[in-house]
Parts: C-alpha cells; structure tokens; sequence
C-alpha cells in the first residue's frame, strides 16, 4: 500500500526529489502570502481572484513558449534559466514587502513575472523526467513528486498561517528565495540533456508554429485530449482557493489575516494529497487509467459539494463545522493526487521526446491554468452566493460535466496501460 519508491534508486532524479524537498516549502509560503497580503490590502476576495488572472496569462504565453523551447535546446540550460529567473522573482516580492509595499497592482505585476518563469521550467522538467525514469515507473515518480509537493503544501500554509501575523510577509518571500538555490544545484549536477529527434529531423523552431505542430499532435490522441478536459473541469469549477480567506475571516469569523482558520482550510487539501500520495502503492497495480481518472475526479466533485454545505452551515462561527469543511477538503485532495498521477503518467509515456515539451506546456496551461480560471469565476461570483454556496454549486457541475464526458465506450474510459512488473 505504501508508495512505490524505486525511481529513487535513479540519482538524477533522486536529487531532483531531494532538492524538491526543500524547496517546496518555501514555495507554499509564497503561494499562501500573495493572496493573504492582497486580502490584507484590499479585503476583497475579488481582488484575491485577480491572482487567477495575472498567474493566468503568463503562464499560458509562457507555458506553450516555453514547451517550444524545451523541444528545441537542451532541457538543463533551459531548467537553469527558469529556476535563477524565480529565485530572483521570489527576491523582489521580498524587497517590496520589506520595504513596505502597499500597492496591490505591484505586487501582482511581480508575481505575474513569477508565473513567467515557472510556466517555462515546468514544462521542461516534465519533459527530462521520461528520460531519467523507465516508463513503467512514471505514476510512481509522478505520485511521489506529488507527495512531496503536498507535504510542502501542509507545512507552508501552518507556517505561514502562523508566521504572517509575527513576521510579516517579507521573511516568508526571502526563505522562498534561499530554498530556490537547492534547486539550482540539483539542476546544474543533471548531465546534458538535448532533444532526441529521428535520424534527419531538423530541429524545431521555439515559434508559433512549433506550439501549432504540439497543439495539432495533441488532437489526435483523443485519450490524452479527454484527460486535460477532465481535469480543466476538475479545477475551473470545483477549486475554491480564491475563497479561503473569506471563509476563514466571514465564515468561521477568523482575523482579516493568518490565523487558525485560514491555516486549516488552506493545508486541508495538500494533507489529503500527502496521504493519498503516502499510500499510493496501488496506482501500479492499476491497469485501467481513464475509469480511475474519471471515478477520482467525481469523489473530488463531491467533496467539495460536502465542503460548501460544511462552509454555509457554519455562520461565521469556527466550532465543529471548521473541521468538517476541512475533512471533505482533504477528501478531496486525496482524490486529486490519485487522478493526477495517472493523468501524468499516460500523457508522459505517449509523446515522443521530440513533442514531450510541447505537450507538457499544453499539460501545464491546463494543470495550472485550470485553477486560477477557477480563482476568477470564484472570486466573482462570491459576492454574490457566498463562498459556501459557490464551492457547493461548482463541485456538482464537476460531477455532472465528469459523468457527461467520461461515458461508457468513449476511447477514454476504455483505456489500458500494461500493468508494471513486479516491485524489486
């Protein structure tokens, strides 16, 4: 039951994970402080969605870009580059917090830069972990990256829920920056990793038409097409982020910054995620991905129809009801891990190399994309539903819209991977 741990055994990519490790946390700090500062400047949860957008048009522009360039130079340099530009990124949200920022719109011009940077490195890492780990051990990597991620996802949102009132944000920004470096030497110690092309391929050009030729691949594999649809569902109506902090402060009457409330409900989620990812020794063992996507992202619906009843009922009290919101949010984080695993597995495996960054930019607007679309729709609609109505009402639209696209007899469902060998 426990989480398949042989691609660890590959040292490239153990000290990925390792560098990962440190890193995330500082990252989940950032994640949290943004949307708290921008809360704490404005009180608006519509200016918090804001962050939806300005981390949205980034990281579409710059995730294809960047997916063009991966499948053009090699893959280190360009990893290199994407990880200095957010160390420095992450530098500057530190130097406006010391230096006592109060202007909303500069603060999400920095971190829209932010996402610049991050849209062009996660495509490329994407695209070196297929030639670092066997096939069949891709949901393993995949499911123990996550695992990692979430562990940071727990630890930042406790820390910071609980640092912000007694540091501020500037602190939070500068430890983000010095984890970053571990990254950079985890990058700098990969060997050389240049695009694999058939004999006689030229190689393509980091333009349009590169992101066209990744966009026209894409469209005939319908089952990989079908995963990013499900999980654009998954996350545009049913991530409830930008709502956090008014639940915390109207819903369960919690400060206007930080405090215990908000440090639940925004750790909730990543500790399903961990625990789903801790035991996932069974993703493996799973033959037929597409049901186990589509059945994951209907738990995910559900748990968040759970989460907004939980929220609604509450009354602007933090008694009981704050654990229950909380429980159905690590519910479903346990089932987003699931889902997400197979997801990367089957679009990591299909692509060849030379369209594995193209693909993976398609992979990233989505992954990341979907939920800051879903910062926006929520963030707007909030003011006028409240936030527990909002949550209720997008989770069912995941389950409904997941039950319509995902039929018996589609390509989709009917998708098998050859089970792994037997664990060594």
């Amino acid at each position: 039951m426990l989480a398949d741990t042989r691609p660890l055994r590959i040292p490239e990519f153990r000290r990925l994970f390792t560098a990962q490790a440190i890193t995330v946390v500082g990252a989940q700090l950032t994640v949290v402080a943004v949307p708290a500062q921008i809360y704490g400047i404005t009180g608006s949860s519509a200016y918090v969605g804001l962050t939806g957008l300005f981390g949205l048009v980034p990281l579409l522009v710059f995730g294809l870009w960047g997916g063009s360039l991966a499948d053009h130079m090699d893959r280190r340099t360009l990893l290199g580059v994407a990880t200095l530009g957010l160390i420095l990124s992450s530098a500057a949200l530190a130097a406006l917090a010391f230096a006592g920022n109060g202007n909303v719109w500069l603060l999400l011009a920095v971190y829209s830069i932010q996402q610049a940077f991050f849209a062009v490195g996660q495509p490329t890492r994407g695209a070196i972990i297929p030639r670092l780990v066997p096939a069949e051990h891709l949901a393993a990597a995949s499911s123990l990256s996550m695992t990692v991620f979430m562990a940071g996802a727990i630890a930042g949102p406790l820390l910071g829920g609980a640092l912000i009132p007694v540091l501020g944000y500037s602190w939070l920004y500068l430890l983000d920056t010095v984890t970053l470096f571990a990254t950079l030497w985890a990058v700098i110690t990969l060997p050389a990793i240049p695009v694999e092309r058939a004999a006689g391929s030229p190689p393509s050009s980091p333009g349009l038409r590169s992101v066209w030729d990744g966009l026209v691949y894409l469209r005939g594999h319908p089952v990989l097409l079908m995963s990013f649809m499900l999980d654009l569902v998954a996350m545009v109506f049913g991530m409830p982020r930008a709502l956090v902090p008014e639940m915390a402060h109207v819903d369960f009457g919690g400060p206007d910054e930080g405090g215990l409330a908000f440090a639940v409900l925004y750790a909730a989620m990543p500790v399903g995620a961990f625990l789903g990812g801790v035991f996932s020794g069974w993703v493996s063992r799973v033959e037929r991905h597409g049901v186990a996507v589509a059945g994951a992202i209907v738990a995910w619906g559900l748990a968040m129809v759970g989460m907004g009843v939980a929220v609604t009922a509450a009354g602007g009290s933090a008694g009981a009801l704050l654990w229950v919101a909380a429980a159905f949010f690590v519910l479903g984080g346990a089932a987003d891990i699931a889902s997400a695993a197979f997801r990367t597995a089957m679009m990591q495996s299909a692509a060849t190399d030379a369209m594995r960054g193209r693909i993976q930019g398609v992979f990233l607007v989505v992954v990341a994309g979907g939920p800051r679309v879903a910062d926006v729709l929520h963030g707007a609609a909030s003011p006028t539903l409240g936030a527990g109505p909002t949550t209720a009402l997008g989770g069912l639209l995941v389950v409904v819209l997941t039950l319509a696209l995902a039929r018996p007899g589609t390509p989709f469902v009917r998708y098998r991977v050859p089970l792994a060998g037997a664990r060594g």
